[in-house]
């Protein structure tokens, strides 16, 4: 069984596409104009990766329980 992965968005970094939430919206909602992670530890899932890489900033990162960088690559 895999760890939980961790999903953070540096709101500094966000410009607010909406493409995450529109890729993944089980996983990110827009508040106030920038991208937010509807929560910090998710299961494993390629939907989140691939939210994470579209980022046209890379606001998005997603981590593996120890910390390790999954995505963007």
């Amino acid at each position: 069984m895999s760890a939980d992965w961790r999903i953070e968005v540096d709101a500094r970094r966000c410009i607010g596409s909406g493409g995450c939430v529109g890729m993944a919206p089980a996983h990110f909602r827009m508040e106030s104009g920038v991208a937010t992670p509807i929560a910090a530890a998710v299961e494993p899932t390629e939907t989140v990766i691939d939210a994470a890489e579209s980022c046209p900033v890379e606001a998005i990162t997603v981590r593996d329980d120890d910390g390790s960088l999954i995505a963007p690559a």
